[in-house]
């Protein structure tokens, strides 16, 4: 299961592109340029990519966003954490379990959205409190990293915390808020 924002109810059907879907789409290039720039670069990167992830929901929740774009946006994140993490990793100053806690929910989201794939019956959960903490801390973890903080391993296992918490938040209330993906129930 992937977490989203939830849309309007007649928005489901909707299938041009929307503010909110090309804001989550350009976190796309920006995962790719982040790993190819100098620390100073990434810093803006950095920025631009929470910019949009702050801004893509609230937008979508109010103007609607494609049936796309409830696909696009945790795609989108997750790429981004994963290609900064990337960089943190090659780094060597988190250990590879460090990585692993700081990516905990993305790895779970991924894998369980995957599940529903392959089970015929994608679904995604709306996003929670505990998964924008998670998200949050993230930034501010490659925060610490790209200033050279000695607040980067605390951070990461703050993260991690915050990501356990946050993957049993969405394990508690999946059954019931689950929805398919693209907005349409069947």
């Amino acid at each position: 299961m992937s977490e989203t924002s939830p849309r309007q109810k007649g928005d489901q059907g909707r299938s041009r592109w929307t503010t909110a879907d090309v804001l989550s789409v350009v976190r796309i290039p920006l995962a790719v340029a982040f790993p190819l720039a100098s620390n100073r670069w990434r810093m803006v990167i950095l920025a631009i990519a929470a910019a949009t992830d702050l801004l893509d929901g609230p937008l979508a929740r109010r103007f609607g966003a494609s049936a796309l774009g409830s696909v696009i946006d945790p795609v989108a994140d997750k790429l981004f954490m994963a290609s900064a993490f990337g960089v943190v990793a090659v780094s060597g100053r988190l250990a590879p379990l460090e990585i692993v806690g700081v990516l905990l929910r993305d790895i779970v989201a991924t894998v369980a959205f995957a599940a529903t794939i392959f089970s015929h019956r994608p679904r995604a959960i709306p996003a929670r409190a505990g998964g924008k903490a998670v998200t949050v801390a993230q930034v501010l973890t490659l925060v610490a990293f790209l200033t050279g903080s000695p607040l980067l391993q605390p951070m990461a296992w703050a993260t991690t915390a915050i990501a356990i918490y946050a993957i049993w938040d969405y394990y508690r209330i999946a059954p019931a808020a689950e929805r398919r993906v693209g907005g349409t129930e069947g």
